[in-house]
């Protein structure tokens, strides 16, 4: 018997094997046949079906075999490490590529190397936080309005500053200035414990119906004057703020756990600001002076 590979190429040979005594049986048989011709067509018909076998056989060889799919298993991932993947696949959600390009070209090229903040920058889906009219550009290399006078942070100064915090799993932040939520997420991915204000009511509900709706229900959100911190939840790992004081806010110093880290912009409204990074060490702080940037300015309650 020739050994083929393939069910199917199996089958159609046990056929041949099975058909072909029928067949000669069904000939030789035949009262129209003289008894003397027997022979012959049976050597005839043997032959005839063996190079039609043949061939069909060359055929198959000449055909690679599919491919077996393999289905891929889980690899086990450690605690403090997020998903170095986006979970969400081209067909469920169109912007991948562009999130990919977003952390190539714009992060990755320049000086953000914590590979977390960058599996999680290619992970979140940042289109799920801007509004539908600037949608097509929410993998653009500039910050975007989000409505009420406010911006979600161009996406390469939202890595500057989440690798700025150093923030490690089981660790504690607030960040100020919720606005679209985005950054609240970012966070999300790093560790489990999120707390963060905005001060604009409108804002605050849309970004908590986001990140709830995107599975981060362990972002804490509250609608308030973030220049107070979040003072029940305190003392925290990490602070940041991403609108402008004219000063750095006292409380959110005092809210700050010894070794914990404050990323914020400083500096005049309408007018360049300094991005700073200020460790607290006991009764120290340690402040460095990150780069120029242009932030919107931080709302105040009026009193």
């Amino acid at each position: 018997m020739i050994q083929i590979t393939g069910r199917g190429n199996y089958i159609i040979v046990r056929w041949y094997e099975k058909a072909t005594p029928l067949l000669l049986r069904s000939v030789v048989r035949s009262s129209m046949l003289r008894s003397g011709s027997q022979a012959l067509i049976t050597s005839f018909l043997r032959r005839v079906l063996g190079w039609g076998l043949a061939v069909w056989v060359l055929a198959c060889a000449a055909t690679p075999p599919a491919p077996t799919a393999t289905v891929p298993q889980p690899a086990s991932t450690p605690a403090d490490t997020p998903t170095t993947q986006p979970t969400l696949t081209p067909a469920a959600d169109p912007f991948v590529q562009r999130r990919q390009a977003m952390v190539d070209t714009q992060l990755r090229s320049r000086d953000i190397t914590d590979a977390q903040v960058l599996a999680v920058m290619e992970k979140v889906p940042r289109h799920e936080f801007v509004p539908a009219d600037v949608l097509a550009q929410s993998y653009e290399d500039h910050p975007l309005p989000i409505g009420y006078g406010q911006t979600i942070s161009q996406p390469y100064i939202v890595g500057l500053m989440t690798q700025l915090l150093n923030l490690k799993r089981g660790e504690k932040v607030l960040e100020i200035g919720t606005g679209s939520g985005y950054q609240a997420a970012i966070l999300a991915e790093l560790t489990d414990q999120v707390y963060t204000v905005e001060i604009i009511p409108e804002l605050a509900q849309r970004a908590e119906g986001t990140l709830r709706r995107l599975g981060y229900s362990q972002v804490q959100v509250k609608t308030s004057d973030g220049y107070f911190g979040w003072e029940e939840h305190a003392p925290f790992d990490a602070i940041i703020v991403t609108a402008a004081p004219d000063h750095v806010p006292q409380p959110l110093i005092q809210q700050l756990k010894d070794g914990g880290r404050l990323v914020i912009p400083v500096g005049p409204p309408g007018s360049f600001q300094t991005l700073w990074q200020i460790t607290r060490q006991g009764d120290q702080l340690v402040s460095r002076n990150i780069t120029g940037v242009i932030f919107v300015p931080l709302v105040r309650e009026r009193r």
